[in-house]
């Protein structure tokens, strides 16, 4: 497989040193670049960080030392230098959109982890195994945009990487109503408990935004191509509570669920040890070699122990069961920076590699 040059933008953030952890020592892409805003920029990566690096692996030495530029300032030069950027940038949104669309038009792909384009119609919001042939929309972006080789891919956002991926597998059935309530890591606030002491024995009931996201975004997973957009679907219908709960990693979903025609408990485990996607049948890199795991046991699965199983990358589920009101409930599991984050993002510009859209 070709190496593709790679640059992170705003890689002094949560997000972004998760892209720098998971890129360091990437099979297929070289970090050539990183970017932040201009207080960081001139400065080496470490200095930058200034003692904030809050991964749990080491700060990788071969990025320590590297000259951070200017992720506005520095476009241009940022883009000759790369086949992609990651993008993190922690911006208004309208400054991100604009941020962008700059680099798409200078003929750099852009993966983004931010929400600034994920209703621009003909960006794709992939999930690597659901909805791989949403990159089709590409060349009528590109069309739009007037690039060769730019273009802006989204990823959903991070809460719903529990859930989603447990529901859409059963799309055949129907899926007609969903009723979620999120339970969300302090980290999806680019928050360690270090530096967010509220959060220590405390739960809030509210997550700016959210809850829109949750009801709003799974429409487009589930949407289709069509006159050079993604039209979202009409259905599944969504409603949301998402909460933040005193937890370092790790995104937690309670799924109430009906269906046009009831599956059996059987039937739905069935599909769901069995899933396997598109990443799966191409052996990327980032992909987990099982993406749906089932637990039997009342108590499972619990954040501490599964949100990094098969490197974070993995969704689990637990606690099928029937519901006196919708058909079924049961419970979800993601880690929200790895396969809800960053880990996404590395995915999904694999597929796009591996599509031929990148390089």
């Amino acid at each position: 497989m070709k190496k593709y040059n790679a640059g992170i933008i705003g890689a002094t953030g949560m997000v972004g040193q998760r892209f720098c952890s998971l890129l360091a020592e990437h099979p297929w892409f070289d970090v050539t670049v990183l970017a932040a805003s201009p207080r960081s920029a001139g400065k080496t990566f470490e200095e930058a960080l200034a003692g904030r690096w809050c991964m749990p692996s080491p700060l990788p030495a071969k990025l320590a030392g590297m000259t951070v530029l200017d992720a506005a300032a520095d476009v241009d030069k940022i883009a000759r230098a790369c086949d992609l950027v990651f993008c993190a940038v922690d911006m208004k949104k309208d400054e991100i959109r604009e941020l962008e669309l700059a680099y798409a038009k200078a003929e750099c792909a852009v993966i983004s982890n931010n929400s600034a384009h994920r209703f621009t119609p003909d960006v794709p919001m992939i999930i690597p195994e659901l909805n791989p042939e949403h990159a089709q929309i590409i060349p009528y972006q590109r069309k739009r945009l007037g690039t060769n080789r730019g273009f802006i891919a989204v990823k959903s956002n991070c809460s719903l990487q529990s859930y989603v991926p447990a529901l859409y597998p059963l799309s055949a059935f129907g899926v007609e109503d969903v009723l979620v309530c999120t339970y969300q890591a302090i980290s999806g606030a680019g928050k360690t408990f270090d530096t967010w002491p509220e959060m220590v024995d405390n739960v809030i009931p509210f997550i700016g935004g959210e809850e829109e996201k949750s009801e709003k975004e799974p429409l487009k997973i589930w949407g289709s191509i069509a006159s050079g957009e993604i039209v979202p679907a009409a259905s599944p219908r969504f409603t949301a509570q998402c909460i933040r709960v005193p937890v370092s990693d790790g995104h937690m979903a309670a799924v109430f669920a009906r269906f046009e025609r009831k599956p059996s408990i059987q039937e739905i485990i069935d599909i769901w040890t069995g899933f396997s996607g598109v990443p799966q049948q191409l052996n990327l890199p980032s992909a987990p070699a099982k993406f749906l795991h089932y637990f039997y046991e009342d108590n499972m699965p619990q954040t501490k122990l599964h949100r990094d199983l098969e490197n974070g990358m993995a969704v689990s589920a637990g606690r099928l069961r029937e519901d006196s009101q919708y058909d079924y409930k049961f419970i979800c599991l993601s880690h929200n920076t790895l396969r809800g984050a960053a880990g996404g993002g590395v995915l999904m510009a694999e597929l796009l590699c591996a599509q031929g859209f990148i390089g």
